[in-house]
């Protein structure tokens, strides 16, 4: 296999969404290629031999793991259009913090609101509330979290916007509403879902609780 550029991912991921957001923002052509989790394609077992995994991109024949070390590298290799990253060193740093903070923090505790029950549930709710109060803070007044000025579109925000499509599930087995709570983070999303490329890569939010529904049976959590 060799040339062109292929993304093994699953529509619900939103690991892989931004990837394709990221693809999106550069005007980078590929063959998107949907795994079957509970099947996976000889191809992914290849070129992701360690966590087996999505999303894969796969460049010139070569595997590229991890959705953040993706949008590095999508920034680097296709850096003829508006960078992803800022310039400067310390705010170029200060994204990638807060992107790490989304992975560790916000997917951790919003995975809780769906995988748990009773006391369990109340902590995760808990902690995903103040997580998110956290990453408004950050916001604060700007526009959008990344890019040099704070009025750019870039990294941390392809790296947090793709869990809105997950929100819809988090408040309903939360029984709360992010809005109310954390309404700064709520306009912030509604101004990236006003671009293309966020737009036509978030699913249906009703299509993903419907699929955590599913995967609750398929758990033994109901």
């Amino acid at each position: 296999m060799s040339g062109g550029i292929i993304l093994l991912d699953f529509w619900a991921s939103m690991f892989g969404m931004r990837t394709r957001i990221a693809l999106a923002e550069k005007a980078v052509k590929y063959e998107y290629r949907e795994e079957d989790l509970w099947n996976k394609s000889d191809l992914l077992l290849e070129m992701n031999p360690v966590y087996q995994k999505v999303p894969v991109l796969i460049h010139n024949g070569k595997g590229i793991c991890e959705s953040l070390i993706q949008l590095h590298y999508i920034d680097e290799v296709y850096n003829n259009r508006a960078p992803l990253l800022p310039a400067n060193a310390y705010k170029r740093a200060n994204v990638r913090f807060w992107a790490d903070f989304v992975d560790k923090k916000i997917y951790d505790s919003g995975s809780k609101l769906w995988k748990t029950k009773g006391e369990e549930l109340e902590a995760a709710k808990k902690e995903f509330l103040e997580n998110m109060k956290l990453l408004e803070g950050e916001l604060g007044d700007k526009l959008y979290f990344g890019g040099s000025t704070g009025k750019d579109f870039g990294y941390m925000d392809i790296a947090f916007v793709t869990f809105y499509s997950w929100f819809y599930t988090y408040e309903q087995f939360g029984n709360f509403s992010i809005e109310a709570e954390c309404p700064k983070l709520i306009a912030w999303v509604k101004r990236c879902m006003q671009k293309e490329s966020v737009s036509k890569t978030l699913p249906d939010p009703q299509k993903v609780y419907e699929f955590v529904l599913e995967l609750r049976k398929k758990y033994g959590i109901e």
